[in-house]
C-alpha cells in the first residue's frame, strides 16, 4: 500500500500556505478568497478548516472583517502536524498492527513497513508551512525566469 496525499490533506495545506501567505498582514481570510485563490470548493474548505480549528492550526475570526488566521507563525507549524490533525495520528505514525507476528517473513515485513512509516513521519516533520511558502517562491522565480 503505497503512501498517498489525501485529496483532503492537499487541499488543506494548500489552504494553510494561503493562510501563511498573509500570516504577516495579521488580516483574516475569508473562505471564498481562500477557495477562489487555491480551487478549493467553499464548502469543502469550511470543513477543513473547521478541523483545522479544532486542532490548533488556524482560528476564525467573527464579523465583517472575519476570517481564518494560523494560530502561530508559519515556521513553527509542520506538515506533519497538519496532516496528523487531519487524517488521525494512527494513519500517519504506523501501518495498522496485530500483536504477535504470525511468521518471521511477517516480522520483517512489517519492520519494513514501519521503518517506510518512519520515514515519512521524519520529512513531514521537517517541513513547515514557512518551508512550503519558501518553496513556492523559489519555484515561480524559476518559472518567471524561464519565460523571460
Amino acid at each position: 500500500m503505497p503512501v498517498e496525499l489525501s485529496c483532503k490533506s492537499e487541499y488543506a495545506i494548500l489552504a494553510l500556505l494561503e493562510l501563511a501567505n498573509n500570516y504577516q498582514s495579521g488580516e483574516p481570510l475569508q473562505i471564498r478568497q481562500i477557495a477562489a485563490q487555491q480551487n478549493i470548493p467553499d464548502r469543502y474548505l469550511e470543513q477543513l478548516l473547521a478541523t483545522l480549528r479544532r486542532g490548533g492550526i488556524v482560528k476564525s475570526q467573527r464579523g465583517s472583517k472575519g476570517g481564518y488566521l494560523l494560530t502561530r507563525e508559519p515556521v513553527r507549524i509542520t506538515l506533519f502536524e497538519v496532516v496528523a490533525c487531519l487524517e488521525g495520528l494512527d494513519k500517519v505514525q504506523k501501518p495498522q498492527q496485530e500483536l504477535q507476528p504470525r511468521t518471521v517473513d511477517s516480522a520483517v515485513v512489517r519492520e519494513i513497513w514501519e521503518e517506510a512509516c518512519q520515514a515519512v513521519n521524519s520529512v513531514l516533520q521537517n517541513y513547515t508551512l514557512a518551508d512550503i511558502c519558501e518553496k513556492r517562491n523559489s519555484r515561480r522565480q524559476l518559472d518567471i525566469m524561464y519565460y523571460i
